[in-house]
């Protein structure tokens, strides 16, 4: 039994993505066919679990509650699923041994709107104004001087990956071997250098 972090609002992501809270809303009343895979590969061997095996589901929580230092609070897009190692061998170990601390969502934009920080553009600066202190790590949208509110996706699957493009989705528990959040003594100063590294590496 694995309860994992899929997505978190209130998140500048590695895509400038922030994820607004009820993003999920109607994805989770609507689709009846989500699946958990391994780093997003929708291949037979690839899944991790679906059907009755899987439970998805948004709460709201404090930062600490995930193990992060941040102030206000997320809605935490929660996936709760059965396992099994005859479905998915090397996820199962995976997850036993404590090996997975991220995770991502499989989603298509439905509503999204673009903030930039300048008074120069009216309408984008009021997004920004809107949602810039909801913001957990501030510094990254300080430093990049905009970000994309997206305000509804539809959500397909959610993924087990090596790194997540939002960092703040850590495995909760994993029945076998529960480890804090990878996360936990991390300030927002240090996702924010940590994203700073990756954008130079890939000339972003």
């Amino acid at each position: 039994k694995v309860k994992a972090v899929i997505n978190t609002t209130n998140f500048m992501d590695s895509h400038d993505d922030v994820h607004l809270d009820g993003i999920w809303n109607k994805s989770l009343r609507q689709n009846r066919n989500i699946m958990m895979l391994q780093e997003h590969q929708l291949q037979f061997d690839k899944i991790i679990a679906d059907g009755s095996d899987l439970e998805a589901y948004a709460k709201t929580l404090d930062w600490n509650k995930l193990g992060y230092q941040y102030s206000g609070q997320t809605q935490a897009l929660i996936f709760e699923f059965n396992l099994k190692k005859d479905r998915n061998s090397f996820m199962f170990d995976q997850y036993s041994k404590g090996f997975v601390k991220n995770h991502s969502v499989g989603m298509q934009y439905i509503q999204i709107d673009m903030a930039i920080n300048n008074k120069d553009y009216e309408e984008e600066y009021k997004i920004w104004q809107s949602y810039f202190d909801k913001i957990a790590n501030k510094e990254l949208a300080e430093y990049k001087g905009y970000f994309f509110a997206v305000k509804e996706a539809k959500l397909i699957e959610g993924s087990a990956v090596p790194i997540g493009s939002n960092t703040a989705t850590p495995t909760l528990d994993n029945n076998a071997k529960s480890q804090p959040p990878s996360g936990i003594d991390d300030e927002p100063s240090q996702d924010t250098q940590q994203w700073k590294i990756i954008m130079e590496n890939l000339n972003l």
